[in-house]
């Protein structure tokens, strides 16, 4: 069993470093070759410099954002496991071990695992219930099969999948995903709904373990606001071709209109119980409302992309 591990980057070579060191660290079982590879998306820093200090497998993605990122990864590799990690993480350990003990089970076609937080700077009293992914925070759930069940997402920074299953559903999608200045998102979840659409087996695994570097600048609640504006922008332009299956008014799902006009009169309310978390999540669902609707009726991607690269 050979596992190839992705690790895109752009202009982040200090926090790279750690991301290899403890890749490195990990302990590698019996049976298993493990090759790195660092996918280096245009960076300006001294990324390359970094990487070739160690022995990883270098490449230069040319194609800017998240997706292709990782695609190129994928592309380069030949292992019948591909790993998914980011350059601001660390792996627990045992991580590498875990992915081995999973794919025994030849029914196992792909896993995911939660995010812990490394945190920069102390945790602000006023971060908002129901968005931990603002930050990249993924809290350990139970083990369990990533069905249509399954109440989360499969995150691209801490996962792992045979190479057959890009064969069934098909790469990342380069519509989405971090792109030079541009915010879009929901690569994980568009990609996340072609596997469950296909009824491929996945697990959620506790124990697969990464910590997520959290910068001090995630820590506002302007870079909030930005995420969720941009999630939901996502989300309306994915909306142009899959729906989800409920009740739509205008073109955006009723429930997101009742609950933005709900949270603008409870908003109020919460501020004076001293509740900043729940009122600054109550203002951010209107974010979501303005952000899907924008993205579903207004977006122009070749404008978008053009200004992001700007």
């Amino acid at each position: 069993m050979k596992l190839d591990i992705v690790v895109p980057t752009y202009n982040r070579s200090g926090l790279l470093r750690k991301t290899i060191a403890s890749l490195l660290a990990a302990t590698v079982p019996d049976g298993l070759e493990v090759q790195i590879i660092v996918v280096d998306n245009n960076s300006s820093d001294d990324t390359e410099q970094v990487a070739r200090e160690y022995p990883v497998q270098y490449v230069r993605e040319r194609m800017q954002g998240l997706s292709s990122a990782r695609n190129g990864g994928i592309a380069a590799g030949t292992g019948d496991l591909i790993g998914f990690i980011d350059d601001d993480e660390e792996v627990a350990k045992d991580w590498i071990e875990v992915v081995y003990r999973e794919f025994q089970d030849p029914s196992v076609q792909f896993i995911g695992g939660p995010y812990l937080p490394n945190w920069s700077a102390a945790s602000p009293n006023w971060l908002p219930p129901g968005y931990n992914a603002a930050i990249g925070i993924v809290t350990a759930k139970q083990r369990g099969p990533m069905d249509a069940a399954f109440q989360g997402n499969l995150m691209g920074g801490n996962a792992v999948m045979r190479r057959s299953v890009f064969d069934k559903v098909g790469l990342y999608s380069a519509k989405l995903g971090r792109s030079g200045k541009g915010l879009l998102s929901e690569e994980d979840a568009e990609f996340y709904g072609r596997l469950k659409a296909a009824k491929i087996h996945g697990l959620h695994v506790p124990d697969l373990l990464i910590l997520h570097y959290i910068p001090e600048s995630r820590l506002t609640r302007s870079y909030h606001r930005k995420w969720a504006y941009w999630r939901a922008v996502s989300q309306g332009y994915l909306a142009r071709e899959v729906r989800e299956p409920v009740p739509y008014l205008l073109g955006v799902p009723r429930y997101m209109i009742g609950r933005a006009a709900k949270n603008m009169v409870l908003a109020p309310k919460y501020l004076l119980q001293g509740a900043s978390g729940k009122a600054f999540a109550a203002e951010l669902s209107v974010w979501d409302l303005v952000g899907f609707a924008y993205g579903r009726h207004v977006i122009d991607l070749d404008k978008y992309y053009a200004a992001a690269k700007g």
